[in-house]
Formats: C-alpha cells, sequence, structure tokens
C-alpha cells in the first residue's frame, strides 16, 4: 500500500476518443494540459478542470494521420508536440495553432516509438522496419541505426534525460534491451534474458534508471541490492562505477530485474503477474508503475515493495468491462496525479492524496 498518511484514489475520467489511448504526455509547463493519442488516427490536447465526473474537456484536436497513432511526446516546454503513426510517419505539431508544421517521411514500416532528446533538437523513432532513426526538428533523418539493430520490430525508443551520460535505449519483438551511445549511435549493451518480445521501455527521470516490459517471464537470480535515494550499492562492486551505470529491466510481465549498464547483470526481482503494456518512473518518488494486465500496479524500488494495485472495476462504473485494460500511463510533473489510458478509449485519472 502507499504510506501510511497517503492513498491514491481515482479523481475521474477523460472522455473524448473513439479508440483505445496509445500514450499519454504531460509536461511541467502547463499543468492543467495533457496530450493523449489514439487509435482513432488523433491526438487530444485536454484542458483539465478537475472536476469528479469529467476531470477535463478536449481543447484541441490534432488530424492528420491516415491510421493509428501510436506515440506521442510534448517537448519540454510545452510548444510543440511530436507523434508516431502506423502510416509509416512521424509529425510536428504546433501545440499553439493546432497544426502540423513537418512530416517525416522515411521509414518503411509502422512508427511505433518517438522521442524528443532533453533539448528538444534530436528526434528518435523506432519502427516495425526493425530501424532506429535519428532526425533533427525540420524532419530531416540525420542517421539510421541498422548495424547491431534489433531483428524484429523496434517497439520503443528512448533518450536519457542525463547529459552526462547520453545515451538511446531502444527494446523490441526480438527480445532485447539496446543502449546506443548517442554521440555515435553505436551500441553499447545488449541486455538478454527476456523470453518473449518487449513493448515498452522507460527512463528515470535522472537518467540512472531503466525498465522495459512485456510478455512472459524468466526468473534470473540477483546480483546486487537497491539501497537508498541515489542509486545501488552492489556487493560485488568494481571500484570507481557510478550509480548512474545501472540500469532496472521490467522483464516481460512477470517479474522485475535490475541490471548493470556495463555488465548485463541483474540486481534484484520484483513480481509482476501479467503482461506489460506501459512502465514509467514517478518523478518525485522512488515508485515504477505497470500496466499490467487489467491493473496497474505501483512498486516502492527503494523497499521493494508493492505500493498499490490499482484496479479497474473499483473506480467507474464503465470500468466494469472486463476486457479493457490499461495501455500507457503518464505522470504529472509534481507526481501526485498519475493518467492511465484504456483499450476502452477513456482516460482514468488517478490521484496520490492524504488520508483524511
Amino acid at each position: 500500500m502507499a504510506q501510511s498518511n497517503e492513498q491514491i484514489v481515482c479523481r475521474g475520467t477523460l472522455k473524448g476518443h473513439n479508440g483505445w489511448v496509445t500514450q499519454i504526455a504531460t509536461t511541467p509547463n502547463f499543468p492543467d494540459m495533457i496530450l493523449s493519442a489514439s487509435r482513432d488516427k488523433k491526438t487530444i490536447l485536454w484542458k483539465l478542470t478537475h472536476e469528479d465526473t469529467n476531470y477535463g474537456i478536449p481543447h484541441l484536436a490534432l488530424e492528420g494521420h491516415s491510421h493509428f497513432v501510436s506515440d506521442v511526446v510534448m517537448s519540454s516546454d510545452g510548444q510543440f508536440a511530436l507523434t508516431g503513426s502506423w502510416d509509416k510517419t512521424l509529425r510536428l505539431w504546433d501545440l499553439n495553432h493546432g497544426k502540423s508544421t513537418r512530416t517525416f517521411n522515411d521509414h518503411k514500416g509502422d512508427v511505433l516509438s518517438v522521442a524528443f532528446s532533453a533539448d528538444n533538437r534530436q528526434i528518435v523513432s523506432g519502427s516495425r522496419d526493425k530501424t532506429i532513426k535519428l532526425w533533427n526538428t525540420l524532419g530531416i533523418c540525420k542517421y539510421t541505426i541498422s548495424e547491431d539493430c534489433h531483428d524484429n520490430w523496434v517497439s520503443c525508443v528512448r533518450f536519457s534525460p542525463s547529459q552526462a551520460n547520453p545515451i538511446i535505449v531502444s527494446c523490441g519483438w526480438d527480445k532485447l534491451v539496446k543502449v546506443w551511445n548517442l554521440t555515435n549511435c553505436k551500441l553499447k549493451t545488449n541486455h538478454y534474458g527476456h523470453s518473449g518480445y518487449l513493448n515498452c521501455v522507460t527512463v528515470s527521470p535522472d537518467g540512472s534508471l531503466c525498465a522495459s516490459g512485456g510478455k512472459f517471464s524468466r526468473f534470473l537470480p540477483g546480483f546486487y541490492r537497491l539501497v537508498g535515494k541515489t542509486g545501488f550499492s552492489r556487493e560485488n562492486a568494481n571500484p570507481g562505477q557510478s550509480p548512474l551505470q545501472f540500469e532496472v529491466a521490467y522483464y516481460e510481465g512477470r517479474s522485475v530485474h535490475a541490471v548493470d549498464l556495463n555488465e548485463g547483470k541483474h540486481l534484484y526481482t520484483l513480481e509482476g503477474g501479467d503482461i506489460i503494456n506501459a512502465l514509467c518512473f514517478s518523478p518525485n518518488r522512488y515508485w515504477l508503475c505497470a500496466a499490467a494486465g487489467p491493473c496497474i500496479k505501483i512498486w516502492d524500488l527503494e523497499n521493494k515493495t508493492t505500493v498499490e494495485e490499482l484496479k479497474q472495476d473499483v473506480f467507474t462504473v464503465e470500468a466494469r468491462v472486463r476486457s479493457s485494460q490499461p495501455s500507457d500511463l503518464a505522470w504529472s510533473s509534481d507526481g501526485q496525479t498519475l493518467f492511465a489510458g484504456y483499450s476502452d478509449n477513456l482516460i482514468r485519472v488517478w490521484q496520490v492524496s492524504l488520508v483524511q
């Protein structure tokens, strides 16, 4: 459970999409605004009202893709959005005017994942064409990673926010997590151990941790332990290595394993229990959140305990549709509100609050 003086409660829903909600993006500059992408081919910019029944209203609909919108991210200043679609393109959007300013054409397969670098100057995308591409904001492909790349769909790509450790992390349907050097686009590390395809990868706000998830599970031994607020203490540590050299790898839905980014050794295991569709770190707590089958699981990484399991049948009448599952997760920048998109076209809003 959450801390004894805190509880996580549902505050309401956002209704506006006519297809699965595939991704949600938030920004600290505009806390009353979120973006959501959907299989209805639209991206919606929401204005949050914080009302109990209808937590927000659609403010803008970004339309232009001809197939499912698979991913959306927002620039750090909240002025632009980037989307990827099964129509094989990326689009850059001006959020002040609701217009597409650039279309990125170079992928030969569905675009499954997109991301902005921390300085908003670089863009990365992953595709069913088995490539990772780096772009500038003018829509020009600067580099295509094909050497040592995934030999199946690239399901997710993310930049590390750490300026001291400029890397890209990717995962794919080849069961691998790969870490790439951003300066030369060369492979740094392969992480093995998954026994099924991977859906998602996420990087912690400080760039020190990474988590990935998908289908099936292998239970691998943990070599190290997690301590304190600054990272890891390694029982078999090599002198001089920084805690920034670690990854937490979420291995396929039933367990979480910690991994050394340099050596690929597993640190510890957490129980998941189902297929993982999405993962995200809390921005202000040592929590990892997973969309695991029909529920959302939250772990405390410091204590390696379950904080909460958020099940849809406890918070709305509409959630009685048992086939509905969480498909994506995003925290507000203050870490108090968790937005969850679902396969029943709704966004459900969870809030951390003090027990009265």
